[in-house]
């Protein structure tokens, strides 16, 4: 046996495959979003059009799309190839687009279904976000009636931000802050603003944890 077919290069100058299954793509763009009796999911017309442009390619947002909620309102702006339908019969809206072979298209048709799919849990459910404070004194608490995060990780004065706007912070115990909202990004952004003032370090494992957050240790230097 030579060595190129050792290798898997047959006699004819192509590769040899050894598996002959084909790979599985993710089809999240064309999975139903599915709602519950209080959602309401509207769409509109944005005017003037949201143009971003993308390299040599520009990205036209033309639509607002309005989710509404036991919780409260999320909208979002979607682009010009992307249909958005509601089933209310089955409870569920489907998101498509025109051209399913471009490369834009495809990338942005899970995306958009992924934050739709955000928008209608947020508005019905909300989404969560825990922080751990692990260290020696470290501890959170919250002022100006729950407006202001006033923290203590180790710094010689206090850190802190304020409470954005739609976003609930509560704190069970000193040591741990749960932020609750609709927007599950913006929830998530808030934590990870925090998690700055002290992200775990890697030696002693003190620093801000997010939900199931885990770190390796590493081995003390010794010089």
């Amino acid at each position: 046996m030579s060595v190129l077919y050792r290798r898997g290069i047959t006699s004819f100058g192509c590769r040899r495959h050894f598996s002959g299954s084909g790979t599985v793509l993710s089809h999240i763009g064309s999975l139903p979003v599915y709602t519950t009796r209080d959602t309401k999911c509207e769409i509109s017309e944005l005017k003037p059009a949201h143009v971003i442009r993308k390299g040599n390619k520009s990205l036209t947002l033309s639509q607002i799309v309005s989710v509404t909620g036991p919780r409260g309102t999320l909208s979002m702006q979607v682009p010009e190839f992307v249909t958005i339908n509601e089933d209310f019969e089955n409870g569920k809206i489907s998101v498509s687009v025109q051209n399913e072979s471009d490369k834009m298209q495809k990338a942005l048709w899970g995306t958009v279904r992924s934050h739709l799919n955000n928008h209608v849990v947020g508005v019905n459910e909300g989404h969560m976000a825990v922080l751990k404070f692990v260290g020696t004194g470290y501890r959170a608490q919250l002022q100006q009636e729950g407006k202001f995060v006033s923290l203590k990780v180790g710094a010689s004065i206090l850190q802190g931000l304020p409470v954005p706007e739609g976003i609930k912070v509560t704190s069970p115990t000193p040591t741990s802050l749960i932020i609750e909202g609709c927007n599950k990004q913006q929830v998530y952004l808030f934590a990870a603003n925090l998690r700055k003032f002290h992200p775990p370090e890697p030696y002693k494992g003190k620093g801000i944890y997010i939900n199931d957050e885990k770190i390796t240790l590493k081995d003390k230097k010794i010089k």
